[in-house]
């Protein structure tokens, strides 16, 4: 298959210029950067869309990548966008049975954000 035909990861970059997921893996363990990276490739593999226990519908198009290592519970919101992009919108740390609200209100107000300012990512 070509470049062109895999789907792709993106950051969502909010109004600051910070790829807020992207930093919330950089601050996490090695051990735990990989098993995520290895997550985002299956998620890749899979065309942005993998069952349960691995991913999980959310809202509207988002959903929550989950990636467990050890007793944290990291959780990434993302969609699947046009031209085969997974775009990842909010990451956090569960510590709760329940998805937080604010966790996904945050992750709305990303989504929203990027569909109005798409074009900064083409």
């Amino acid at each position: 298959m070509g470049t062109s035909e895999e789907y792709r990861i993106q950051y969502y970059v909010d109004h600051k210029g910070k790829t807020l997921v992207e930093d919330y893996i950089n601050k996490l363990s090695k051990k735990e950067q990989l098993k995520f990276f290895s997550y985002l490739e299956i998620l890749k593999d899979s065309q942005g869309y993998l069952d349960e226990p691995y991913s999980k519908h959310i809202k509207g198009k988002i959903r929550e990548l989950r990636v467990d290592f050890s007793k944290n519970h990291h959780r990434i919101f993302y969609f699947t966008f046009i031209n085969k992009k997974i775009i990842l919108l909010h990451a956090f740390l569960k510590k709760t049975k329940k998805t937080p609200n604010q966790e996904i209100k945050k992750a709305i107000n990303n989504y929203q954000d990027f569909l109005i300012n798409q074009n900064k990512y083409d």
